[in-house]
């Protein structure tokens, strides 16, 4: 089964806003259920080295990756260089105290896998955060560019994913990382909508994530897939150069702002989004400025409100509103 967010070309535009938003509703439930649960979701340091194989990939490190940085060591008995590299890996592992888990793949053993990530040579490095694949480097690299690299992915989980990691508790039963990766009541239809998506059935991911809304209105990924959803439902069958030259030749024609913006939004360009419609809203009254802002609104919720482009186009458009 592919994974829902599983990109092999690394974290781009939409897609990464989407998976970004997922890791944090995920990460944030986890720790809801095992508070719920009387427990704290802490993990031993044994957890955080762990050896992966294909029928274990999606638990193990897919779905890991929403709440911690899965750091993927491809290494094999007979390569030299593997036998150096992977014992560092593990003492960092501990070291780092649950900003990433370790996750070892034997390829010798895990063919596909292999080939997934494209590895042509051992011992290679590769980093999934929210489901999304980053090649971090390949041979046995020094300890100083390890810990550089490392010390970037947690940067980059923290601040774009909201991804800070494990707790760590000397003190745990060994093997609550595995116990931890419960089915959720909504995974079976979330990972319809999804699917859905991949497909082109906007109408079908619209319809799935309203369902799970239908139970649970506050469910932030459902929120997130709906308003992505339906974002990608508005701009399909656009004529992308009629609407951009309409948006240009009609600075306060609302529809044509609205549509060019939908267009920035999908192609990654969220700050141009934000600001066409921040624009509109000044030179708007009434209906048409509310008009502007709801949409505006709808967007904010696609990208996501920690985002620090959403937290400065919300000062912009109060700004533009009072």
């Amino acid at each position: 089964m592919q994974p829902r967010n599983m990109s092999m070309s690394g974290v781009v535009d939409l897609a990464a806003v989407k998976a970004a938003q997922e890791a944090k509703a995920k990460a944030e439930q986890t720790r809801a259920e095992a508070a719920r649960q009387g427990g704290t979701g802490a993990v031993a340091p044994a957890d955080l080295v762990i050896d992966v194989d294909e029928a274990g990939f999606e638990r193990d490190v897919l779905q890991r990756s929403a709440e911690v940085p899965v750091v993927i060591d491809f290494w094999a008995e007979w390569c030299q260089p593997c036998k150096q590299l992977s014992p560092v890996l593990e003492r960092l592992a501990v070291e780092y105290d649950g900003r990433f888990l370790l996750a070892k793949i034997d390829v010798d053993a895990n063919q596909m896998l292999m080939q997934q990530f494209g590895v042509q040579g051992i011992p290679a490095v590769f980093a999934v955060v929210a489901g999304q694949a980053l090649p971090l480097f390949q041979g046995a690299a020094a300890e100083q560019q390890i810990r550089q690299t490392l010390d970037q992915l947690v940067e980059v989980a923290e601040q774009r994913f909201g991804i800070t990691g494990l707790t760590v508790d000397p003190d745990a039963r060994p093997g609550q990382v595995a116990e931890g990766l419960q089915e959720g009541p909504y995974d079976a239809l979330l990972n319809a909508a999804a699917e859905a998506l991949d497909a082109g059935d906007l109408p079908g991911a619209v319809q799935a994530y309203k369902n799970v809304l239908a139970d649970d209105p506050a469910h932030p990924e459902a929120k997130l897939g709906l308003a992505q959803a339906e974002l990608l439902q508005r701009v399909q069958g656009f004529d992308a150069q009629k609407v951009r030259q309409e948006a240009a030749e009609k600075p306060k024609d609302v529809n044509a702002q609205i549509a060019a913006a939908d267009l920035d939004l999908v192609g990654g360009h969220v700050e141009d989004a934000f600001g066409r419609l921040i624009e509109t809203v000044q030179r708007t009254f009434g209906d048409d400025r509310d008009t502007v802002r709801l949409r505006l609104l709808e967007l904010f919720e696609v990208v996501g409100p920690d985002d620090p482009r959403v937290v400065g186009a919300r000062r912009a458009l109060a700004r533009a509103l009072f």
